[in-house]
């Protein structure tokens, strides 16, 4: 039988079991917070990006959820700097062409600031500078894909929080911990 771990990863967390970094450099690892054998992400997250991580035992399901040829929807919460202009919105709707080639169309939305847990550390605040959140489905996954891409059409990401991968989303999980699918 299949096993399916959601996990909500914190910020400042490695997306992988083990740090094969700089020697003496302490990161956090998903080992930290998740002790069952044989589960692999599928996928990865940023290290300065939170939310959802699906992890499976299931090589073909870890393939399907990860490779961009299945079209796999991930959803995220990013908070951007600038107010977001309707110009801005429909360039992400038709997709942008970034320096490893033009992205697949996102689904995008302003949307009211989030309920979300305070991150730590906290995102800068700067008075004079607004900020606005976006919810955006994309269908690649490529690195750092979201963060590009709201950077190309000037609204650098201040945070960002994958809320679903498919059907199953981050409902109910607090940060660093995890339930079976």
């Amino acid at each position: 039988m299949t096993r399916i771990i959601l996990f909500n990863k914190p910020f400042d967390v490695l997306s992988q079991f083990t740090d094969k970094g700089t020697e003496g450099t302490a990161r956090r690892t998903l080992s930290e917070f998740i002790t069952v054998p044989g589960v692999y992400p599928a996928g990865r997250l940023d290290r300065d990006s939170e939310g959802l991580m699906v992890l499976t035992d299931n090589g073909k399901l870890q393939a399907k959820i990860s490779n961009p040829k299945f079209r796999s929807p991930k959803t995220y919460l990013a908070q951007v700097e600038g107010t977001p202009t309707e110009d801005q919105l429909e360039q992400l709707r038709a997709g942008v062409v970034l320096k490893d080639g033009p992205t697949r169309p996102a689904q995008v939305e302003q949307i009211a600031p989030p309920d979300l847990w305070e991150r730590d550390p906290p995102v800068r605040y700067r008075k004079t500078v607004p900020d606005a959140w976006l919810r955006l489905t994309i269908t690649e996954g490529r690195n750092r894909q979201v963060r590009r891409m709201t950077a190309h059409v000037g609204l650098p990401c201040l945070r960002l929080v994958r809320w679903s991968v498919g059907e199953w989303s981050l409902d109910g999980i607090a940060p660093g911990t995890w339930r079976d699918a």
